[in-house]
């Protein structure tokens, strides 16, 4: 068979493999292996086996990725997220819809700390969803905005999907993080808008709520004071990346170590949870890099059957319309969202993609921003929304998986506006880097 159908039959047996609950890297690198087997020699395909995961895991960018998910695993276990809603509720609460916008502030600021919109949606999703439920919110409502809130985890810096496309689309990563800032921003201030208009319009979704405080005005200087460091520290990162001082690796570092000593300082640290913070972060490091090694792998073998230039040949005829390539890879996405994990449609999309985006001319660093932005749309919707299951995982039985999916819908609507801006105004994306260079 030529190269194309030989491509077409290993992302099929990809995909089948992991419909059957096959660990994504083991797909990948599998069908990998036995295409080169095909194509070559058993040695052939077991001297990529033997090679690829050593380059891959030599490559200094990607030791951003630990230090970051270190950062973001130091401040969940200190329990800066309470501390963040807390704050948010009492400066908050007084607007319609109060606790579901201070929810999704919270989260907002939070994923700015973490990185992980799964992260944020579990640890969200335990302190917000009982206070509003509690406050006689709809349903729906109170676990939308922590499921949908959550994905704002992977625009602002820092944010792990970043820096696996930076690697895969060969750009830089530092440009890459800031260019999130803005429609992670406006994506907030979407959901912020969406939340009040709706309760303002029905009282009945989100009824008032009072806190019982003796001083609300000294509670709200007291809750800020608690909550300083972490905005010192995503802003010392984003500073840092955004003056050129530091490197990604360098920020992640100096995050992970100024939230360790403000978390020791403010008596939030144990050692037992020091060692906590540690074992997540290695963990969810090799799961990374183990999906890494397949998805450089099957980049390998589509290269090495020439499926990569006979792709670009058979889609020529679109070039005429870049919008209609656009739309086609945002439907995969769309699609590949409602069953697989974030990192997981990345590292299978990049290795089909990239070859089009880049004989198209589109921006890699403006396209970045947007695959990031369907990915987390696709771990919003049915049937296997990644967020929906975590706080579906959080509330348990009281509240059906329909009714979470019922409160994503709007949340997803206002997601669709602000993919049309960016696709309307690559200059969102776009201005602060250009900025900075």
């Amino acid at each position: 068979m030529d190269g194309l159908t030989l491509s077409l039959v290993c992302l099929l047996a990809v995909l089948a493999l992991i419909a059957v609950r096959t660990p994504i890297g083991v797909a990948l690198g599998a069908v990998s292996f036995c295409g080169f087997w095909y194509l070559k020699n058993f040695n052939v395909a077991l001297g990529q086996l033997r090679e690829i995961p050593y380059y891959f895991a030599a490559n200094w960018d990607l030791s951003a990725i630990p230090m970051f998910l270190l950062m973001g695993s130091i401040i969940y276990v200190s329990g800066i997220a309470s501390a963040l809603f807390w704050a948010a509720r009492l400066w908050l609460s007084a607007l319609p819809g109060g606790l579901a916008v201070a929810a999704n502030i919270a989260s907002a600021g939070f994923a700015a700390g973490c990185g992980s919109s799964v992260a944020a949606a579990a640890a969200m999703g335990r302190l917000a969803i009982p206070e509003m439920l509690k406050a006689g919110y709809e349903k729906g409502l109170a676990t939308g905005v922590v499921a949908s809130a959550g994905t704002i985890a992977a625009l602002i810096p820092p944010s792990i999907l970043m820096v696996l496309y930076g690697i895969f689309a060969e750009t830089s990563i530092v440009d890459l993080l800031i260019a999130g800032i803005i429609p992670g921003l406006l994506t907030a201030a979407a959901y912020t808008a969406m939340i009040l208009i709706r309760c303002r319009l029905n009282p009945d979704l989100a009824p008032p709520s009072e806190i019982e405080v003796e001083n609300l005005r000294r509670e709200r200087w007291r809750a800020l004071a608690a909550i300083w460091p972490l905005i010192i520290i995503v802003l010392g990162v984003i500073g840092g990346l955004y003056t050129g001082t530091v490197t990604p690796t360098e920020a992640g570092a100096g995050g992970s170590l100024l939230a360790l000593l403000v978390a020791v300082v403010q008596g939030r640290m144990t050692f037992s949870k020091l060692i906590e913070a540690v074992k997540d972060a290695v963990l969810t490091t090799a799961q990374i890099f183990f999906v890494g090694f397949g998805a450089v792998m099957f980049t390998r073998l589509l290269s090495f059957s020439g499926a990569s230039a006979m792709l670009d040949q058979l889609i020529a005829p679109l070039a005429l319309d870049p919008l209609l390539v656009l739309m086609a890879m945002t439907v995969v996405y769309l699609i590949l969202g409602m069953f697989l994990d974030p990192i997981g449609i990345m590292l299978i999309t990049m290795p089909v993609f990239m070859p089009l985006l880049k004989s198209f001319g589109f921006d890699l660093v403006w396209y970045g921003v947007l695959v990031v932005k369907f990915i987390e749309m696709g771990m919003l919707t049915p049937p296997l929304g990644f967020n929906v299951f975590v706080v579906k995982g959080v509330v348990g039985a009281a509240i059906p998986l329909t009714t979470i999916f019922r409160g994503v819908g709007w949340f997803l609507i206002c997601d669709l506006a602000i993919i049309a801006l960016l696709i309307a105004f690559p200059s969102l994306s776009l201005f602060l880097p250009e900025l900075m260079n």
